[in-house]
């Protein structure tokens, strides 16, 4: 039901807009599929993909609920309910890995969220293009560069014989550290590596929202006699506002992926206390222990967690800046 103007005497008159049943709706999605296959049979590869990989390994989810063996297989092994998420919740490793994964991944979102915007804003200032196109390269390569390179860099980087790092402090009188062995140190390197390593190339999503805005929003402030800071904060940055809310909706729900393979190459058992993360928890209980039903448990409770966030952001965030991911 919807109401439009009478022409004639000006008043709002109801009309019912039928609602298409299921058979015209398959109808109308068969026409639809048969007049724009080029672009379905385009995307049926990606539809494979997703089957293949994503969904059909959805099935082994139960063994989280079961005392698996791998001689029985997943259909034929018992079924216990919620004892493993029992003994997960009573293990104090795994409190511990889960602590630690809220604790890296809000660093994470409260430093490493914000460096590409900042990153992105300080590109868009700069006039000179060579030098421009120069910088943004130099930023871009670390996200090219394998994780497995990117641990050996910051592990020569920070070793106390000929790191950078210990031969700067060499030069003002400071002691060697072996900050790799510090669990107080793990967090800030990972942290900061993790910054380097993807603030440059997470700042082209950012970018290509400036290139959006409409330039005579610019020169109307030019006109008035804003400065470059001030276009900043009341142009470009309410301007890519929408993206940025949508990009951290999208961080939150990773909020419980911290870098698995960056963990595991730079953590050792010095620094379990503050590096060990739900990952490696997982990675240690089923491929190291063979507890594969307590590790698909871990697994399971780290997905639903992030389903949970990234639920409640994109509900938060649809009523109160009207902007979310559906």
């Amino acid at each position: 039901m919807s109401s439009v103007p009478d022409n004639q005497h000006g008043r709002a008159v109801s009309t019912v807009v039928p609602k298409r049943s299921l058979k015209h709706k398959l109808i109308w999605l068969g026409d639809h599929i048969r007049n724009e296959w080029q672009i379905y049979l385009m995307l049926l590869p990606t539809i494979v993909w997703m089957i293949v990989f994503l969904y059909k390994p959805m099935y082994g989810l139960q063994i989280a609920f079961k005392d698996y063996s791998i001689f029985r297989g997943v259909a034929a092994s018992p079924w216990v309910g919620l004892e493993h998420f029992q003994t997960l919740f009573s293990n104090d490793q795994f409190l511990r890995a889960v602590s630690n994964t809220i604790k890296i991944s809000a660093l994470n979102l409260l430093f490493g969220f914000p460096a590409p915007i900042i990153l992105a804003l300080m590109f868009n200032e700069i006039l000179n293009a060579a030098f421009k196109r120069t910088a943004q390269t130099i930023v871009y390569l670390p996200h090219f560069i394998s994780t497995v390179i990117i641990a050996g860099i910051v592990t020569t980087a920070f070793s106390p014989t000929a790191g950078v790092v210990n031969t700067i402090m060499g030069w003002f009188g400071f002691d060697s550290i072996y900050f790799l062995t510090k669990p107080e140190w793990f967090r800030p390197i990972f942290v900061g590596t993790g910054i380097w390593q993807e603030a440059g190339f997470g700042s082209i999503v950012f970018l290509a929202a400036i290139a959006g805005v409409n330039p005579s929003l610019y020169e109307s402030a030019v006109v008035d006699g804003a400065s470059r800071w001030q276009m900043m904060w009341k142009i470009t940055i309410p301007s890519i506002l929408p993206t940025i809310i949508i990009m951290l909706i999208i961080r939150i729900g990773n909020i419980m992926e911290v870098s698995f393979e960056l963990i595991i190459l730079l953590y050792q058992p010095a620094t379990w206390s503050t590096a060990d993360v739900v990952n490696t928890y997982v990675y240690r209980q089923g491929l190291q222990s063979g507890n594969y039903d307590v590790a698909a448990a871990a697994g399971l409770f780290n997905a639903v967690v992030a389903f949970v966030l990234v639920m409640a952001a994109n509900t938060l965030s649809r009523r109160y800046s009207r902007t979310s991911l559906w």
